[in-house]
């Protein structure tokens, strides 16, 4: 099974990383990339500082194993990566990173989109928003 949690933001380094690791791979002609990053949202007057991500990692592990053969099933990918941080990820880092690669674009396009809406609607993944003031609330993905 591959490995989806990361603890701590999504740095650029490891973004840029998975990228290099698949230019040997010639059949590919086209990657996707969605990146997830934490807003600075405004609630009842308050600045979102952070969010802090937990999961019920095994539970969380075997429904991304079943996306992930799901997208393989329904879309022709040659491959698909899934990346989400666990603990306190402040305003303005990466917090989830999705990698598609096909032979051509339309293919990543679509593969990307359904892949996220699905990490979002179907694993058991919970932030709970951190504001300025350090009161917290859970958030709801939307």
């Amino acid at each position: 099974m591959k490995k989806v949690f990361i603890e701590g933001p999504i740095s650029s380094e490891f973004i840029g990383d998975a990228i290099a690791k698949h230019q040997s791979k010639t059949s590919i002609g086209a990657h996707n990339i969605f990146l997830g990053q934490v807003r600075a949202d405004a609630v009842d007057g308050k600045n979102v500082a952070a969010i802090e991500y937990t999961c019920y990692e095994e539970l969380a592990n075997t429904k991304l194993h079943e996306i992930r053969e799901a997208a393989f099933e329904k879309f022709d990918l040659i491959c698909m990566h899934i990346y989400h941080s666990l603990g306190t990820i402040k305003a303005g880092e990466i917090c989830f990173f999705v990698f598609v690669s096909a032979v051509g674009r339309k293919e990543v396009y679509a593969a990307t989109e359904w892949l996220v809406n699905q990490v979002k609607e179907h694993t058991p993944i919970f932030g709970k928003e951190i504001f300025e003031d350090e009161t917290h609330q859970w958030k709801v993905n939307s």
